[in-house]
């Protein structure tokens, strides 16, 4: 538990507009922040009479261009806003975000005053610390600095001056943007910030990497997270597209854990692991607890780990990590999440043709796994050169994935790839129904959409199916009993990726 205070961003040209999002984001937050620099300014008389009778605590932001904001603004266009606009609501809850170059004359409480500054040019920031000092100068409890995050290592620059915030009495509100800066938004108020910007919905953000207000409550639940929270994450090259923290967090909330799942977008696995994971390097100090681990990080996270269990081994890849006493132990939970289906689905698996299309991390689970199980495995690829060595390493056979639509010989047919993954692939598949007709069944990896057109095809020729969301529950339900020696809530667990699905 902490004190800090989510803070939802609203940005309308019109003052109804602007009303009516006030009124949905009252549900979701403890602060509203009225962006005036996307308001019409013949809309600005009016806005402000009525928000003069609100008593929703209010954030009050002007923001230029150049700072991230909506418009380009001389300095004295901004003087006369904040003139106007302060003495009009200083009997309301109202704070002030203001930039750092605007010295207000008519400063309200210096304790309802943000002062903020954007570095949109330098990924992840320069001079943190002599500029903070600079903020600190100035009229103005909380300072508020967001720089900008391509890596997640750009993130602990920000991060570190929490600690020399602290040293210095104000308060600091710091914000890694973009994708790989998601984690700061998420776990800043458990490292002591005193309020974490928020958008309405998705598709309304007003900064880059922001998250919706509904999310940072209910998913992340940051306002009951503290320095002591566990911290877990996905560590992928691409985190936009994971469903992970929406199951294993509705995991932790369902079993009532001081636990969080955060995604960490990671392009430099060494950096990461040296500068923000491993205790005799770290440059910042997070919780980690474990980790989840996807493409293309499943076999380069091996030579970070103390241990590796025998599944993993065998397998070559590591899916994830436990982290215990600054040891970090490699697990694969996708070759038993990926088996437990297909099993419950047709039995014992001994003998059973069984073709996996793919050469990747997953496909290489899958391949092990059926092995295990005595069934008869052919990798099938487009290009067979990566697929060569992995049919080598695990015993299995090898060809190649033909277009010629000819029908498929093999009783299972398992997606490993990519294809059909909701976007610029989604109506893309490894099989037509012309080429399935014989198969006994077919099982794709893909969970988003539920059903891919390789199921639609499936079904057309009348095969049975089982779509990737099971794999995803049941690899899921292992890497929270891995994580925590219990045993999964896999009812909330599922209800929670169907309703995000959905």
């Amino acid at each position: 538990m902490n004190n800090g205070r989510i803070c939802v961003s609203v940005c309308g040209e019109t003052a109804d507009e602007v009303l009516a999002q006030i009124e949905r984001g009252q549900a979701v937050a403890d602060v509203v922040e009225v962006r005036f620099d996307c308001v019409s300014g013949t809309e600005f008389p009016s806005l402000l009479n009525r928000l003069a009778h609100i008593n929703t605590p209010l954030l009050l932001t002007f923001r230029p261009m150049k700072q991230g904001g909506h418009r380009t603004l001389t300095f004295d266009e901004r003087l006369k806003f904040w003139e106007n606009v302060l003495w009009k609501l200083e009997n309301n809850d109202v704070l002030v975000d203001h930039e750092f170059d605007l010295d207000l004359p008519l400063d309200p409480d210096p304790d309802r005053t943000i002062i903020s500054f954007h570095d949109f040019q330098t990924n992840g920031g320069s001079n943190l610390t002599e500029r903070f000092d600079e903020l600190a100068n100035l009229t103005g409890k909380a300072i508020k600095i967001a720089v900008n995050a391509d890596r997640i290592t750009d993130s602990i620059g920000v991060w570190k001056l929490l600690q020399h915030a602290e040293s210095t009495g104000k308060d600091l509100i710091p914000i890694a943007m973009g994708e790989p800066g998601k984690w700061t938004r998420i776990l800043g108020l458990a490292y002591g910030a005193p309020l974490v910007y928020a958008s309405l919905d998705s598709g309304r953000e007003t900064g880059p990497g922001q998250i919706s207000a509904a999310d940072l409550r209910d998913v992340f639940r940051v306002k009951d997270l503290d320095s002591s929270t566990e911290v877990f994450g996905i560590i992928a090259a691409d985190t936009s597209y994971t469903f992970s923290p929406y199951l294993h967090n509705a995991a932790f909330k369902a079993a009532e854990m001081n636990k969080v799942f955060t995604p960490l977008q990671v392009d430099d696995l060494d950096a990461f692991m040296r500068r923000m994971v491993d205790s005799r390097t770290r440059e910042i100090e997070i919780n980690f607890a474990g980790f989840s681990v996807t493409n293309p990080h499943k076999q380069a996270i091996v030579k970070y780990l103390s241990q590796v269990d025998p599944t993993a081994e065998a397998i070559g890849a590591v899916n994830t990590v436990r982290i215990e006493h600054g040891r970090f132990i490699g697990f694969n939970t996708d070759a038993t999440g990926f088996i437990k289906p297909l099993r419950d689905s047709l039995g014992d698996l001994a003998g059973a043709r069984v073709a996996v299309v793919g050469a990747g991390g997953a496909a290489r689970a899958c391949a092990y796994a059926l092995k295990q199980e005595r069934a008869d495995v052919t990798i099938l690829a487009r290009d067979t050169t990566k697929a060569t060595a992995l049919g080598r390493e695990l015993n299995v056979a090898v060809d190649q994935l033909t277009t010629d639509h000819r029908p498929l010989t093999t009783d299972v047919l398992v997606n490993a790839t990519p294809l059909g993954t909701k976007g610029d692939r989604e109506n893309e598949t490894i099989a037509t129904a012309e080429e399935l007709h014989g198969v006994r069944l077919v099982y794709d990896l893909v969970y988003n959409p539920t059903e891919t057109r390789l199921l639609r095809e499936a079904k057309t020729a009348g095969v049975a199916t089982i779509n990737g969301l099971e794999m995803f529950l049941a690899q899921g339900a292992k890497q929270f009993e891995i994580w925590t020696d219990h045993e999964a809530p896999v009812d909330a667990m599922r209800e929670a990726v169907v309703r995000r699905l959905r």
